[in-house]
């Protein structure tokens, strides 16, 4: 849900983008809460079979994990086509038949090291704390707007918050699958915040090859489809601005080849640039904030309420930003 620059955030239920798990295995936790001024981060590395002689680097406020391993790949193929031929010729050479056997396309080859912030939009406790939420932050470009917001949820009640949790939570998982060390912006969908400013700024400080900011839509009815949002103005350069360019037409993809429409009315083709959005104006990476569907559409609600749809919804982004990665 995205909400005008600079408006306070609505009640719990409304619509509005705001520009705004624990692991099993002991994570360093990050917390956010009314008695904090600042945010830190939790950082997942990915699991690892690797020797017990992996190190912990220390980067500019990220730790992270290295394992011992030369790098996080997959192996690839370099059979060439290959034709296949009678070493005997026939006692007629017009019926020799030839083979030809196409080699499979190479998977996807991610480097070692490479670190995704993923950023579940809003937290579950914003509606009981006013007073955090509907303090006025940086939102870049000499624009301020307020910290965060509660989001919007379906005709039934269920909740933006919890569904960004949940999809964000799945998708962690599905790239420390392949090896990628993922970063979340909060440890719980318990907690408060943190403020849009310093989601951004955990995405900067981690040096993320790519941040992906989680949202649910809260439109008119007859809204539907997803879209990808990428900043108006370019905060950090060509570089960033072509990487995050390619990462929202990679996502944009991703989610149409699991299945999902695209939006039937906001943006273009799946892609819309804003200028008001602090996620997006502050980040120093390539970055994307993504509305996923429109939770008040009955159709759409349905499948973003579900476990299976989740899943689906993590799955679609996690095919974007593999793409993304291995470019």
């Amino acid at each position: 849900m995205t909400l005008p620059s600079s408006t306070p955030a609505p009640a719990a239920g409304a619509s509005g983008s705001s520009d705004a798990a624990p692991d099993a295995a002991t994570p360093h936790t990050a917390t956010w809460g009314p008695a904090t001024q600042g945010a830190s981060i939790t950082v997942l590395p990915p699991p690892s079979t690797s020797d017990p002689a992996s190190t912990a680097v220390s980067t500019t406020g990220v730790t992270r994990t290295s394992p011992s391993s030369t790098g996080t790949t997959e192996p690839t193929s370099t059979s060439p086509s290959r034709t296949a031929a009678a070493t005997t010729p026939p006692a007629d050479p017009s019926s020799v038949v030839e083979t030809t056997r196409t080699a499979p396309a190479s998977p996807i080859v991610i480097p070692a090291g490479t670190v995704v912030v993923i950023d579940p939009g809003h937290n579950g406790a914003n509606a009981k704390h006013p007073e955090i939420i509907n303090k006025q932050v940086p939102a870049g470009f000499g624009q301020f707007k307020a910290c965060n917001t509660t989001g919007t949820a379906t005709n039934a009640g269920y909740p933006e918050h919890e569904f960004t949790w949940n999809v964000a939570v799945a998708l962690r998982e599905l790239l420390q699958d392949k090896g990628i060390t993922v970063v979340m912006t909060r440890d719980s969908d318990t907690g408060v915040g943190p403020c849009v400013n310093d989601r951004a700024g955990i995405g900067n400080k981690a040096h993320a090859a790519a941040v992906i900011s989680i949202h649910g839509d809260g439109e008119a009815a007859g809204v539907r489809g997803f879209y990808v949002m990428t900043a108006a103005r370019a905060p950090a350069g060509p570089d960033i601005t072509a990487g995050t360019e390619k990462l929202a037409r990679d996502v944009r993809n991703g989610m149409a080849g699991a299945g999902f429409p695209i939006s039937n009315t906001l943006g273009s083709d799946g892609l819309w640039q804003r200028s008001d959005l602090a996620g997006l104006n502050l980040s120093l990476r390539p970055t994307i904030m993504i509305e996923c569907g429109n939770m008040r559409n009955a159709s759409e609600a349905a499948t973003m309420s579900s476990a299976a749809g989740q899943q689906r919804y993590a799955e679609g982004i996690a095919a974007g930003v593999e793409a993304f990665l291995g470019r």
